[in-house]
């Protein structure tokens, strides 16, 4: 199978069509107010009007409430709900229940102890992520995006129940190699396709999604 690829805090009409053009499987919107890359609810409506069914929204949030995602939900459409804060299990099932869209749990990821965590929402979810767990207390309520990856050998010789991607500090350099290593079907990126903190770059997201496209996805045994 192909590794596919999610391209997150998408904001503009440029770097939307730099994803699809190139191939994204998923395209992210964030909408959480003290993330760099936010989307207010009326600018992610317009830019998923120009989305083609064959691509994957995902609506990125940070514990937010039922009316919030009722807005991104109207608005927005997604085919997925991302839920990157501390949501509980019971939370999970609750909004799973009430939109009736696939929720994706994003798993920081620091040590051990956190893939075991992992383990116990495993059957709860349709999806998880793992990504990089904030190190500073400035960026811990903050949904990814840091640059920094952490040690993919974590990961190595897993297997899940459910589907899941690879985030955290991934680049177009980096990216082959932790498919490789972690056995990754599906990878998530934003900074590393960025020319500034926030500020994607179409150009980047072309040569990530190429190198992406040229990764064989075969897991090191």
């Amino acid at each position: 199978m192909p590794i596919q690829a999610k391209i997150c805090g998408l904001k503009d009409p440029e770097s939307v069509r730099a994803a699809i053009d190139g191939g994204a499987a998923y395209l992210g919107f964030n909408f959480v107010e003290k993330s760099p890359r936010y989307l207010t609810v009326d600018a992610a409506g317009e830019l998923s009007k120009h989305v083609p069914q064959s691509t994957g929204i995902v609506a990125l949030t940070v514990d937010a409430d039922d009316d919030q995602l009722a807005r991104i939900v109207d608005a927005v459409s997604p085919s997925m709900l991302q839920l990157h804060g501390s949501e509980s299990q019971a939370r999970i099932i609750q909004v799973k229940r009430k939109f009736g869209l696939p929720v994706m749990k994003a798993v920081p990821v620091g040590g051990p102890e956190d893939v075991e965590i992992a383990r116990k929402i495993e059957q709860s979810v349709d999806w998880l992520l793992f990504d990089t767990k904030p190190i500073t207390s400035s960026s811990a309520d903050l949904p990814g995006g840091t640059g920094i990856a952490f040690d993919w050998q974590l990961l190595h010789g897993t297997s899940w129940s459910r589907p899941w991607m690879l985030a955290g500090g991934l680049t177009a350099e980096t990216v082959c190699d932790a498919a490789r290593l972690t056995g990754a079907q599906f990878v998530d990126v934003s900074s590393g396709v960025e020319s500034a903190r926030g500020q994607k770059d179409p150009g980047l997201i072309k040569e990530f999604l190429r190198r992406v496209a040229q990764c064989d996805g075969a897991r090191e045994t």
